[in-house]
C-alpha cells in the first residue's frame, strides 16, 4: 500500500478532484453530443453547434488548469498523483481531438456527411459515456467491476473505430478522384479515430486505478 493510500485514511473525503473530473466527463459527453448532432444536421444549421463545441472545448481547458493547479497545492490526493495527471490529460486530449473534428467539418467545408462520419461520432459519444461511468465510480471504489466493464465497452469500441476508419479510408481512395477531397475528408476521419484512441487511452488510466485499488 502506498503512502498516499495509508494517508487517505485519516484524511475527509475528497471535495476537490473527484468533482473535478466529474465536470470534465459531462463537458466530453456534451462535446461529443454537439458533434453527433452535428453530422445529422442540414448545412445550415451546423454553425451554432460548432459555436457550442468550441465554448465547451474551453471550458474543459479551463477543468484540466484547475485540476493541474489543486494537484500542485495538495500533498493529499484520493489516489496516486501520477494517474490524476494521466486521468486529466487524457481526458482533455479527448476533448481536444472532438474539437479538432469539429473544426476540421467547419474550415475544410466538409458539407457531405459521410456514414462512416457519423458512426464514428456515434462511437466516440458513447466511449464519452463510458468514461462517465467508470469516473463516477472513482469516488469510493466499491463497484471495481463497473469500471472494468466500462472499460472493457470503451476497448470494443475503439477496436470498432479502427474497423470503421480503414474501411472509410479505403473508400475514399478507390471512389473519389479529387485530391482535395481525399485530403479534407482522410483529414476528418483521422481526428475522430484519434478521439476514440484516447477514449482507450482514459480507459487505460481507470484500469490502472481500479487494479491497484481492488
Amino acid at each position: 500500500m502506498s503512502l498516499n493510500s495509508i494517508f487517505q485514511y485519516f484524511v475527509p473525503k475528497d471535495k476537490k478532484f473527484f468533482p473535478l473530473f466529474e465536470q470534465a466527463t459531462s463537458n466530453l459527453i456534451l462535446m461529443a453530443t454537439a458533434l453527433h448532432e452535428v453530422v445529422n444536421l442540414p448545412l445550415e444549421q451546423r454553425n451554432e453547434l460548432f459555436q457550442k463545441i468550441e465554448e465547451l472545448e474551453q471550458i474543459g481547458e479551463d477543468i484540466a488548469r484547475q485540476t493541474n493547479l489543486e494537484l500542485s497545492s495538495n500533498f493529499i490526493t484520493p489516489f496516486d498523483r501520477e494517474d490524476i495527471y494521466s486521468l486529466s490529460t487524457a481526458i482533455d486530449n479527448i476533448a481536444g481531438n472532438i474539437h479538432g473534428a469539429a473544426s476540421r467539418m467547419k474550415l475544410y467545408h466538409v458539407d457531405k456527411i459521410t456514414k462512416s462520419i457519423r458512426k464514428l461520432t456515434e462511437i466516440n459519444l458513447e466511449a464519452c459515456q463510458n468514461i462517465d461511468i467508470a469516473v463516477k465510480e472513482l469516488r469510493n471504489f466499491k463497484k471495481i467491476k463497473n469500471i472494468t466493464d466500462a472499460c472493457a465497452r470503451i476497448n470494443k469500441l475503439e477496436n470498432k473505430s479502427d474497423t470503421v476508419y480503414d474501411k472509410a479510408v479505403a473508400d475514399i481512395f478507390e471512389n473519389e478522384t479529387d485530391a482535395k477531397t481525399i485530403i479534407k475528408y482522410k483529414e476528418v476521419l483521422s481526428v475522430l479515430e484519434t478521439a476514440a484512441d484516447k477514449c482507450k487511452s482514459a480507459a487505460n488510466v481507470l484500469e490502472s486505478i481500479a487494479v491497484k485499488h481492488s
